[in-house]
């Protein structure tokens, strides 16, 4: 039996205006989860409709009484977790350790987005006319476009419209085609149970062929007053080039090219389970997975032989069983792109230490491989997938040009006992999070998130997050009459 849902348009759900539908197929079984409304043009108009409506009670509202509401849902948030973990698990395949995640950080978001409700929002400046009080003030902007993925799909749905809410907009938020439920409707349900107002968060769902004008309408609309998208880096450059094409501001947060670098005094036993964890958790479909760890050649024999030990015997299967680290990939193709990668590294020159092999469905065996040589596409491609590749390094220099290698700079992560060494070498790594003495996957809700190059820009999280999402204006108040000239 699959799950039957609507849009979501000002409180209500509501059928696409032509009537259409799409399904969703479990990654796993190969057969339909759920089905959804499938909304055209029209139906996003009328979501834009009932934000701007909503807008200016919303954005009046008192930050206390917001600040209860993203209370509530964070805790609703966390009781539903067996909820999320089957949606999760029947719309993109995910094991039940990183769904329970999922739902950990995305009600951690949701308190981060209370918290800041009440904190300070502006500025006093020093005037330079005596008698004049200067102020800078944060405003909310209106109307937010917001795409959020599937990868993970609480986290991001969550992330998707905490900060935009937080500072007083109102939002569309257009989920994920491959999770329409866990990053829309799950994520508007529990802000609506939790007291959210109608109108305040819309959510349109699509079919994929359909996409593009969704998008295009959503953002060309001029009460759409800002646009965030995370995703990959080409569906980015297309989100980003519309909002350009609009003069609308965007927080973009894309693929990365990511890298965990282990030095020659790192413990070696500590850095192969960090390493197995950055590249392999939700089956490397993070955009922080670690597609390449760099490790320096004295410790390299040692560390390759151990990893490798260590990712052929992770648990893989069904996403149902609950010690499952490597589930299904999305869809076929996906499975289809890493099978291809791993066969033109291996065509051009690269070993296979550990995996590689048939998938089992849309299961693909976590893979090691080294020796991958540049003209191999998945040397400068993020793999997102269970594929990682492991080369070595001479001096920290070699490490950093190594690891800059790339157009990416999301995150990196440095596996060393001499922390003073490390943050010399992370001063010299062009991404926007470095992780000492950890690996690439890491999240916190206070925290600024974001890249370099074509990993994105803006940053979401924390003070940073509500700055994206507000204007800033500045405010003068003579105290004093003041004398013109003439």
């Amino acid at each position: 039996m699959t799950v039957s849902r609507e849009l979501m348009i000002n409180g209500k759900e509501v059928a696409a205006s032509a009537g259409r539908t799409t399904e969703v197929i479990s990654p796993y079984t190969g057969v339909p989860y759920a089905t959804v409304a499938a909304a055209g043009t029209e139906d996003v108009t009328a979501a834009i409709d009932a934000a701007q409506g909503a807008f200016g009670e919303w954005s009046a509202l008192s930050p206390f009484a917001k600040r209860t509401i993203f209370t509530k849902a964070a805790a609703l948030l966390d009781e539903r977790a067996e909820q999320a973990a089957e949606l999760m698990a029947g719309e993109i395949g995910a094991t039940r350790g990183w769904a329970h995640f999922n739902v950990s950080l995305g009600a951690n978001i949701f308190r981060e987005a209370a918290a800041a409700m009440t904190a300070p929002r502006g500025d006093v400046l020093a005037a330079e006319q005596e008698g004049v009080l200067g102020l800078s003030l944060r405003e909310p902007m209106g109307v937010v476009a917001a795409f959020a993925p599937w990868n993970a799909p609480i986290i991001l749905g969550a992330r998707a419209v905490a900060a935009p809410l937080a500072a007083g907009n109102t939002v569309v938020l257009k989920p994920s085609e491959s999770a329409p439920l866990s990053c829309g409707m799950f994520i508007a349900d529990v802000l609506r149970d939790a007291g959210l107002p109608a109108g305040v968060l819309n959510v349109v769902t699509n079919d994929p062929a359909y996409a593009a004008p969704i998008a295009e309408t959503l953002i060309a609309d001029p009460r759409v007053r800002a646009v965030n998208f995370t995703g990959s880096t080409d569906v980015g450059r297309i989100i980003g080039t519309l909002a350009a094409k609009h003069l609308k501001p965007a927080v973009l947060e894309l693929g990365g090219k990511n890298s965990v670098i282990v030095l020659d005094d790192a413990d070696i036993d500590y850095a192969v389970s960090a390493a197995v964890f950055g590249a392999f958790a939700n089956s490397g479909q993070i955009c922080m997975s670690a597609d390449r760890i760099l490790v320096h050649e004295s410790v390299a024999a040692e560390f390759t032989r151990k990893f490798a030990d260590a990712v052929a015997g992770l648990p893989t299967g069904s996403p149902d069983e609950p010690h499952t680290v490597i589930g299904p990939l999305v869809n076929h193709s996906a499975v289809q792109k890493i099978s291809w990668l791993i066969m033109d590294a291996v065509d051009r020159g690269a070993t296979v230490a550990a995996g590689g092999g048939v998938p089992q469905g849309n299961v693909h065996p976590a893979t090691v491989l080294t020796g991958v040589p540049k003209d191999a596409v998945l040397y400068y491609s993020e793999a997102f997938g269970p594929v990682c590749t492991v080369a070595t390094f001479t001096t920290d220099e070699q490490a950093a040009a190594l690891a800059n290698d790339t157009e990416n700079g999301l995150t990196a992560g440095i596996l060393t006992e001499n922390t003073a060494r490390a943050l010399r070498l992370m001063r010299q790594l062009r991404t926007g999070i470095v992780h000492i003495n950890d690996q690439t996957v890491a999240d916190e809700p206070n925290a600024p998130f974001g890249g370099f190059g074509t990993s994105g820009y803006g940053r979401f999280g924390g003070r940073w997050g509500i700055e994206a999402f507000t204007n800033t204006r500045w405010v003068t108040m003579a105290t004093v009459h003041t004398t013109f000239p003439g």
